[in-house]
């Protein structure tokens, strides 16, 4: 039974997941609006299951094994959708799939470091990767709707699309870190 808060808000991220690919086939514009919600509530929460984790002492073999799934979870459900909806199009689809590729290559590593009992700690740059990677998916979700959120701003999707770039750049140094940290175990 989970009881900690920090593992009930991992939990209820991965929960989450579901219902935002519900809201995608909302009607306009509610299809914009609640996956965003959605996604910020589980991306909120993936900064409050850490901090709460560590400031009550209850970082447990759960979650230090539930968060990062939660996050790869998240962040590859919404960019599939995303491209699935032609919100991420053209050019743009090369900075989604190095961020999937990447996620699976790094899960995939640490699962065979822990079998030969390595462990790779997240570095503070996964974690800017990982916050840079839900605000522009975050932009991408609020797409049309939220262009005209702020009249005179730059277009949303085009704000995310190149968010999208800038994660995908941290996505591939820090895949590099992980190799390489994981290299001589291999």
């Amino acid at each position: 039974m989970i009881t900690d808060l920090p593992n009930l808000l991992t939990l209820s991220r991965i929960l989450a997941i579901p219902l935002v690919v519900a809201a995608f086939y909302l009607e306009p514009p509610w299809n914009d609006w609640v996956p965003l919600g959605l996604f910020t509530y589980a991306s909120v929460t993936d900064f409050f299951d850490g901090y709460i984790a560590r400031v009550r002492g209850q970082m447990s073999p759960l979650g230090r094994f539930l968060d990062p799934i939660a996050d790869k979870l998240l962040i590859a459900t919404v960019i599939l959708m995303l491209v699935a909806i032609d919100r991420i199009e053209g050019w743009h689809v090369l900075p989604a799939i190095v961020i999937l590729l990447r996620e699976i290559l790094v899960s995939g590593l640490r699962e065979f470091l822990a079998e030969v009992r390595v462990s790779v700690p997240v570095s503070q740059l996964a974690k800017w990767k990982t916050g840079i990677q839900m605000v522009a998916l975050g932009f991408l979700l609020a797409g049309e709707s939220g262009n005209g959120v702020m009249p005179g701003a730059l277009p949303a999707t085009l704000v995310g699309g190149y968010g999208l770039w800038v994660a995908a750049t941290l996505t591939l140094y820090t895949g590099y870190d992980y190799m390489r940290a994981g290299r001589k175990h291999l």
